[in-house]
Parts: structure tokens; C-alpha cells; sequence
């Protein structure tokens, strides 16, 4: 006699005990990746505690990817498809394309600029570090959030003064002071509206042979979204997007304290209705590398700073780099802008 087999109906028959136990793990992995999934799919005023677990969006692919492992050893089919989807919405979320920038024209002449940022961590980031690295990538502009009096000094006693002359500097205490400094000559245009961090816009006119550009570059630091600070992180984003409604060459640099999960800076990106921006790093194909915590808080990696361009300017040589002293990696970038007319 033969042993038992699928009736006639053609259903497996039900899985054996060991099977229940694989099917309590894949949907104890899968249940916080679809909670999760829905926040992100869905934009809106989220609160706090949703905000802060947006920004680990992409290390849902580890629960996704283990709650597939799971559903196949539970054997059952409709687990498996639904794991996968999962799964598979994660990836394309990792994977989604930056906005498109404007191709440039054959006779488009173009100025080169690099650029580099760096949040100090209430001014205690290894001054000699950030100096070493302006001069070994040929930075043209270093923008510095968290930027303190004490910090400037060492700074200057590293020798950047020497690497760029030119300098708009805030210091403060603690997380409120702010700087740029350049090899080009530069112009203080104005200061973002109503933000607790100083936020300042200068216009500089980088030169590359017969050629010049003019580009306004806004120093970026948003209030990050934690304890009640989630509506003024709305807010400055919301005001970063009517500076870079701005005409002209645009560059946004520095600590949005927001990533491409969030549709806050998702919407900065798309103009809403406006004008488009494009994030440096996610066209380079490198918004998984994080930029933040490097130290401390024992977190997984999330990619907050941010090198953000009018979809005019190109961008290229994304890189990130580990600073001693501080919780925030630089962030470092070529920008092609196109030259000024005449």
C-alpha cells in the first residue's frame, strides 16, 4: 500500500509541527518591516517616534530577507509570496534612482568645484583631520555645522586659513554656530528664516581658465527630529525648498538630519512643483553609506548629510570620510556648474 499523498484536491498536506514554528518567525520578521513599509509608502505628518524609525528604512531589508528564509521553511506558499513582496519593495526603495539632472549641452562650459562638509560635534572634531583632508582633495569650499570659536582656532592654527582664505563664519557654543570657508572670494547673501541652527547663503564665483560661475551655496543644518523639535525639522526643510526655489546654480550642503526615506526630504528633492533638486550622493549610487553615528550611539548607519544641487550642476567623486572627534562623517564631491554666460 502506498503512503498517504495530496488528495484530489491537490493541496500539500499540512506541514508538520517544526513548520509552525518557522512560520511564527517569518511573521515575527515580516510585521515591523510591513508597519514600517506602510509609514514609508504613504507620506504624511508622521510623528516622532515614526519619523526617527523612517531613517532606518533601508536596514529593513535584513528582517525582510530573513522573513522569506523563514517562510520557505514553513512551506507555506502565501507566506512566501507575501515575504518576498516585502523584500522586494525594500530593494526597490534602496535602489531608487536620484532625480534626472539636466544633460549638459556639447558647448556647455563648465567650472569645477569641490566640495566638502562636515558637522563638528559641538566643535570637537580633530581640526588637523579636517585640514588634511581639505588639502588632500583640493576642497574648494568646506562647509562646517556645529561650529564653535574654540574649533575656528584650531582650525586656523592647522593651517586652513592658508587652503581657503575666504571664510563667513558663525561660531557658537555647543550645536548653533555655523562656517564656510572657500579659495574663492565670498558674499553673504542671507540667512535661512526662522531656524534655531544659522543657516547661511553666500554666492561665489568659483574661475577655471576664461571662465566663471556663479553659484549660491546654503549651509544646511535642520533641526533634528527628536524630543518636540519634529515640527521645526518640517519647517527648515520646508524653508530649505524655498531657498533652492531660487534661479541660478543652487548647492545645499550639509546636515539635513533627514534621509531619502523620509518624504519631508523626498519632497525638497521633487521641488514640490517647483523647481528639482538632485542629491549628489543617491545619483552616485551611494546613499547606503552612512554618514551618521560614526561614534557613540551604538545605531545602524543612516545617510543624513547631504550634498544636494540644482539638477543643472553635475556632480561626481561622491565620497565619504571618517573624522576623528565626531559622530558625523564628511562628505566630500566634485560639482561641474555651468559658466556664466558671455
Amino acid at each position: 500500500m502506498s503512503g498517504p499523498g495530496p488528495g484530489r484536491s491537490g493541496r500539500i498536506p499540512p506541514p508538520p509541527r517544526r513548520a509552525t514554528a518557522w512560520l511564527v518567525l517569518a511573521l515575527l520578521a515580516a510585521a515591523p518591516v510591513a508597519v514600517l513599509s506602510v509609514f514609508r509608502a504613504v507620506p504624511g505628518a508622521w510623528p516622532r517616534l515614526v519619523v526617527q524609525l523612517l531613517s532606518f528604512t533601508p536596514w529593513l531589508a535584513v528582517p525582510a530577507a530573513a522573513g522569506v528564509a523563514f517562510a520557505s521553511l514553513s512551506r507555506r506558499a502565501w507566506l512566501f509570496a507575501t515575504t518576498t513582496a516585502l523584500l522586494a519593495l525594500q530593494l526597490f526603495w534602496i535602489f531608487a534612482p536620484g532625480l534626472a539632472r539636466s544633460a549638459p549641452g556639447a558647448a556647455t562650459r563648465r567650472v569645477e568645484l569641490k566640495v566638502m562638509n562636515i558637522n563638528a560635534l559641538h566643535g570637537e572634531a580633530d581640526a588637523a583631520a579636517i585640514v588634511r583632508l581639505v588639502r588632500d582633495n583640493g576642497i574648494g569650499l568646506l562647509a562646517v555645522e556645529e561650529h564653535t570659536p574654540a574649533l575656528e582656532e584650531r582650525l586656523d592654527a592647522a593651517g586652513l586659513a592658508g587652503l581657503l582664505p575666504h571664510r563667513v563664519s558663525r561660531p557658537a557654543a555647543r550645536a548653533s554656530g555655523t562656517a564656510v570657508f572657500s579659495v574663492h572670494p565670498l558674499e553673504l547673501t542671507g540667512m535661512v528664516p526662522d531656524s534655531q541652527f544659522v543657516m547661511p547663503t553666500v554666492r561665489l564665483r568659483p574661475v577655471l581658465g576664461d571662465g566663471s560661475a556663479t553659484v549660491e551655496v546654503t549651509v544646511v543644518h535642520a533641526k533634528p527630529p527628536v524630543d518636540a523639535g519634529v515640527t521645526r525639522w518640517r519647517q527648515d526643510l520646508a524653508a530649505l525648498g524655498k531657498v533652492a526655489a531660487r534661479p541660478g546654480n543652487v548647492v545645499l550642503i550639509g546636515d539635513f538630519n533627514a534621509t531619502y526615506d523620509h518624504a519631508e526630504f523626498r519632497q525638497l528633492l521633487a521641488g514640490d512643483g517647483g523647481r528639482p533638486l538632485a542629491d549628489v550622493g543617491v545619483a552616485a549610487g551611494s546613499r547606503l553609506i552612512p554618514t551618521w553615528p560614526m561614534d557613540g550611539l551604538p545605531l545602524p548607519g543612516i545617510t543624513i548629510d547631504h550634498i544636494v544641487t540644482s539638477t543643472e550642476i553635475q556632480g561626481s567623486a561622491y565620497a565619504v570620510h571618517q573624522v576623528p572627534g565626531t559622530d558625523h562623517a564628511a562628505v566630500v564631491a566634485t560639482l561641474s556648474i555651468p559658466a556664466d554666460a558671455g
